[in-house]
């Protein structure tokens, strides 16, 4: 009776079987720290964008307000992007000629908005709404962190369900003056100070931690 397997297909079959426990071992093992790297939340990582937008500059050196750019964080559910006349505004007195600044001309030329990569992005099934935070005193820190120190903006926090949940159960501590959302250091209060104020706060916007971790404030 013929051969039909070579005498190494065992040896072969043996390779395999311990590759694909070895496998499911390293699935178990390591999946979760994968979950929680900054390879799935994308912490401290950079998007490309038409052209190399520096906050550290406008924002920590020239102290250009959030809401110059960001002209609907108040008003709307989105912070919305800066849009070409507003880079104008600015450019067409300054650094008319810089290269990197091109994309910004060639928009304005030919009609066309600049498209911006969002950096901070809540997934697809999540509601969020800028304007309700930003006027309850929610700072643009909170969430996006310390802008005025990113050459290129990065993702700040994972944005992940316990970060808002967190946030949303004690949103006390979190609240500061609506005025001051878009300063990028802490106030200057003592913590006696704040817990009143944030007391206040809570009472004044009638934030009720039972309320705000109910599955339809954000899955809507």
């Amino acid at each position: 009776m013929a051969q039909i397997f070579r005498p190494s297909f065992d040896t072969y079959a043996r390779l395999a079987l311990i590759g694909v426990v070895l496998l499911l071992l390293f699935m178990v093992l390591l999946g979760p720290v994968a979950a929680w790297s900054g390879y799935q939340s994308q912490v401290g990582w950079t998007v490309d964008q038409p052209i190399p937008f520096s906050h550290e500059h406008h924002v920590g050196g020239l102290g250009i307000d959030c809401r110059f750019c960001h002209a609907s964080v108040e008003t709307s559910a989105n912070a919305g992007f800066p849009s070409t006349h507003v880079c104008m505004t600015c450019h067409s007195q300054i650094w008319t000629g810089a290269p990197m600044l091109a994309p910004v001309r060639q928009s304005l030329a030919q009609g066309r908005p600049l498209s911006w990569n969002r950096v901070a992005k809540v997934p697809d099934f999540v509601f969020f709404n800028h304007a309700i935070h930003v006027n309850r005193g929610v700072a643009c820190v909170t969430c996006h962190g310390r802008v005025d120190t990113m050459p290129l903006l990065a993702r700040a926090h994972p944005f992940e369900m316990r970060f808002c949940l967190d946030c949303h159960r004690d949103a006390g501590p979190r609240l500061g003056p609506p005025g001051a959302v878009t300063r990028m250091t802490p106030l200057a209060w003592d913590e006696a100070t704040h817990r009143r104020f944030a007391l206040a706060a809570a009472k004044r916007f009638h934030l009720d931690p039972q309320r705000l971790d109910k599955c339809d404030i954000c899955h809507r």
